[in-house]
């Protein structure tokens, strides 16, 4: 227990047998290709007038996810990131993810 930082407003215990416990994230179990439902969208806000193309509705991991983004990211040639459960993908490539994506298995249906 020496990170201190972990232990900020806590209200300690005079009980000398206290024992201070800090809550475990609970890991997400990814779902399979077949039961994932991905909405493939354009966005344009707060992005200085640039389109990306989201891919929002990832149930499972942050790794699957950023695997996921690694390899549409690697298939079209192009840019983005993946966090809180979204993939972001530099351009307007709406159509050709889906492609992708049914082509790996997943449902997916394109948006706006």
């Amino acid at each position: 227990m020496s990170d201190w930082k972990d232990r900020l407003g806590v209200v300690y215990s005079t009980n000398p047998d206290f024992k201070y416990t800090t809550a475990q994230e609970k890991a997400v179990d990814t779902l399979p290709p077949g039961q994932q439902r991905l909405i493939v969208g354009i966005d344009r806000r707060n992005r200085g007038g640039k389109q990306v193309t989201l891919v929002s509705g990832f149930v499972g991991g942050a790794e699957d996810l950023k695997e996921l983004a690694r390899s549409l990211k690697t298939k079209l040639g192009v840019g983005g990131g993946a966090k809180d459960a979204e993939i972001t993908i530099q351009g307007d490539f709406r159509d050709k993810v889906v492609d992708l994506l049914r082509g790996m298995g997943y449902n997916a249906k394109r948006g706006n």
